[in-house]
């Protein structure tokens, strides 16, 4: 993997199969435009977009190259819910109107998605074949069937299967039932990321790679970004890294808990073997505390992740075990072979909700999909560009936030509690 302006440029599945890239330019002078935005993700570059639209002058920045950070390594689930939050929950926390805005926004976000990748034929694999939750045990079926009625008064078309019902879609060994959401599918995200590229250059957005942007100056109204060496001077500035630390980055990285996902895809399995393991196409993650996940590519090649308790030189170690984990939980008779790995980071908040921050005048970022990170930052990116054409002020979907250090130096280790308490819970229950 060779490095790149400190990051490093991995080989996955969606490196191997999208097409097209653009190709951005390389930052060689000092320039000048409306709004400067850090991070050619999914939630920058859909902010891009409206932005342009709009009008506005816009040069998005990106440390590395299209694809290198979260947007393009994550797993192609296209999921328009929540992680860890039920609408009761959010509900509470927001009060009516501002929850009801958010729910709805997220609730719509993976058919807005879709519509948006046929009406501009993007090419990366979408299927929408619904998203699949399914509950291991009696009591998470008790859990999920009260978010689908929950999701059900907000008008969504979310169904609850009865264990029969969900076992017609799976062959997940651990189902006592589940949540099924029609509008749900899955992607190969490096080619969304292309796409949405694609479409901001078209609407007149300067796309530059390999810009690492160490600092940002209030000056004469507006801000002064270094970017090794250069200047870019805009009036706004939208920081979109996740939950990047390095240079201007670490603003909203230190606001989260960055989470290491390792991720294989297999050996592209026998056509019967994909029909018996999922027969409808949809990608699926159950209830338990070490979550399961798992969704077929184009090419019936296997898609599962997981965390390490112990994560220097887990690749390896992960992608033998995520294998193995396969077979047991879809009846496999053996490990599959396992073509590629590759690891992300997933930014979690403490509320489990992304939130638009204030970092200074003109100058808005936004974190925190928290594992739904494909169908939700389209409302993000939405929702930031709004804040600089209507001013912060205005109502968008998604709540804004004082920009608090909640975690310090917890959040160094948190992913390795996070994953030691998940399989405690998960022998304690069995």
């Amino acid at each position: 993997m060779p490095a790149i302006a400190g990051y490093a440029v991995q080989h996955t599945l969606w490196s191997h199969s999208a097409i097209d890239r653009p190709r951005p330019d390389v930052l060689r002078g000092d320039t000048t435009c409306d709004v400067a935005i850090v991070g050619a993700g999914f939630t920058g570059l859909t902010a891009a977009v409206r932005l342009a639209e709009a009008g506005k002058r816009v040069i998005v920045l990106d440390a590395d190259v299209l694809g290198a950070g979260a947007s393009g390594v994550n797993a192609g689930f296209v999921v328009p819910n929540f992680a860890k939050a039920d609408p009761d929950a959010v509900l509470a926390k927001l009060g009516d109107e501002r929850g009801n805005r958010l729910l709805l926004a997220v609730g719509s976000s993976a058919d807005d998605l879709f519509d948006l990748i046929r009406s501009k034929s993007i090419d990366c694999d979408a299927e929408q074949t619904g998203w699949l939750h399914v509950a291991h045990d009696d009591a998470s079926a008790e859990l999920l069937r009260a978010r689908a009625r929950s999701w059900q008064a907000l008008g969504r078309p979310i169904q609850y299967l009865d264990e029969q019902g969900a076992r017609a879609r799976t062959a997940a060994r651990h189902c006592r039932g589940g949540l099924f959401d029609p509008s749900g599918g899955m992607l190969n995200p490096l080619g969304l990321v292309y796409g949405l590229a694609r479409l901001a250059r078209g609407a007149g957005v300067v796309i530059k790679e390999r810009a690492a942007v160490s600092s940002a100056t209030r000056a004469d109204n507006g801000w002064v970004l270094d970017v090794g060496g250069h200047s870019v001077r805009a009036q706004t500035v939208l920081l979109c890294t996740n939950g990047s630390t390095l240079g201007l980055a670490r603003l909203l990285g230190r606001l989260v808990v960055p989470l290491r996902v390792y991720q294989i895809a297999t050996a592209p399995l026998p056509s019967s073997v994909a029909e018996r393991i999922a027969p409808f196409r949809n990608p699926l993650a159950d209830t338990r505390a070490n979550l399961f996940t798992c969704r077929l590519d184009r090419d019936n090649r296997l898609i599962s992740g997981g965390m390490a308790v112990l994560p220097i030189g887990a690749e390896r170690r992960m992608a033998l075990s995520i294998s193995r984990r396969l077979a047991r939980e879809l009846g496999l008779a053996s490990a599959p072979e396992v073509e590629f790995v590759w690891r992300g980071t997933a930014a979690v908040t403490r509320d489990f909700l992304p939130h638009i921050y204030r970092l200074g005048e003109d100058f808005f970022g936004a974190i925190g999909c928290n594992g739904r990170g494909i169908a939700v930052p389209s409302v993000v990116g939405r929702a930031l560009a709004d804040k600089v054409l209507q001013g912060f002020g205005c109502a968008t979907p998604i709540p804004d936030m004082e920009p608090r250090v909640s975690f310090g130096l917890v959040a160094a280790i948190a992913p390795s509690l996070v994953v030691a308490q998940g399989l405690w819970k998960d022998r304690r229950s069995r």
